[in-house]
């Protein structure tokens, strides 16, 4: 069927581009997702919306394609955290593992989707497989959506499992040099329904178009800047974090404001096993939690009506 017909009002350029109704971008992503559309075509939606960029209603309606195509997962009492893990490390450590193993040491099952392995940084898994070789449990891999565990515990999921023909779209990246909506998506998606979903911005237009996409879809969300991309506060400086809820925000966290006291001594971000023995050496409790990060388990634990198990006797 191709999409030519949405490519003649997406692609007119920044100021003469025309934006789609949410049943318009779902259909329009449908038909990506579902292979319908030439190499060419796909080209040219990456590059037209790279201009015009997302509005809150197009991100919806690609979003409903997404979920319309994601396999269902049986309900469970076990209260899900979902960590969409993208960016991976350049110079700080990736600590979504982190935040990951103290979510589920608080009771909660957390599903991490993202890369397996990226050329240019160090993924959540990469990190996850080295704590796993170190004999820290709870790690899961689960070869597809429906096979998630039901119990406590973390589970990753690489995105061409999740969804291969998303993870096409991602992979234009390489061709054009350039970020898609799909790279917006991805930390958008809900693969669990009823779950909190965790997901960070890296710019400021990427906080009101997020929010007003959660405003809009009423999803169960906390929304803050994260650690070079990923979900994870900052462990230097505590972020605002928000929290979305049936179209609903409100302010869990305020930012911390003022000159930094004191910085927490972390790995290289390029070291997986430094970073790995860093994580166990939080776990183990013979480091201390950031306070960022300890807030964060704190709020989700809080949202998930769970009792957290991190002190937080320096929290403001």
């Amino acid at each position: 069927m191709g999409i030519s017909v949405y490519l003649k009002d997406i692609g007119r350029g920044k100021d003469g581009a025309r934006s789609l109704d949410r049943t318009q971008s779902a259909d329009l992503m449908g038909r990506i997702l579902d292979g319908e559309v030439s190499d060419l075509e796909l080209g040219a939606f990456c590059i037209a919306m790279r201009v015009k960029g997302e509005t809150p209603l197009e991100l919806a309606g690609f979003l409903d394609a997404i979920h319309a195509r994601l396999p269902s997962v049986s309900a469970t009492d076990v209260p899900t955290v979902v960590l969409p893990s993208y960016n991976g490390a350049r110079k700080l450590p990736v600590l979504t593992p982190l935040l990951a193993l103290l979510l589920a040491r608080c009771g909660l099952r957390v599903l991490i989707h993202g890369q397996s392995q990226d050329p240019d940084r160090i993924t959540s898994a990469e990190i996850l497989r080295s704590l796993h070789a170190q004999g820290v449990s709870g790690i899961h891999w689960p070869n597809r959506l429906q096979e998630l565990p039901p119990s406590v515990g973390i589970a990753f999921l690489p995105t061409h499992t999740l969804l291969p023909a998303l993870q096409k779209l991602l992979d234009v990246r390489r061709t054009i040099g350039l970020r898609n909506s799909a790279h917006s998506l991805v930390k958008l998606m809900q693969p669990v329904p009823a779950a909190v979903l965790v997901t960070s911005y890296t710019h400021p237009e990427y906080l009101h178009s997020m929010s007003a996409l959660f405003r809009l879809s009423g999803q169960t969300a906390l929304l803050l800047r994260g650690t070079e991309g990923e979900p994870v506060a900052d462990p230097r400086r505590t972020p605002q974090m928000t929290l979305f809820h049936a179209g609903q925000s409100r302010t869990v966290q305020p930012a911390q404001t003022g000159p930094l006291a004191d910085l927490p001594e972390l790995p290289p971000g390029t070291d997986i096993a430094r970073t790995a023995a860093y994580i166990r050496a939080v776990l183990d409790r013979t480091l201390p939690t950031p306070l960022p990060i300890a807030l964060q388990v704190h709020h989700l634990c809080d949202v998930c009506r769970l009792s957290p198990t991190l002190a937080l006797e320096s929290a403001p």
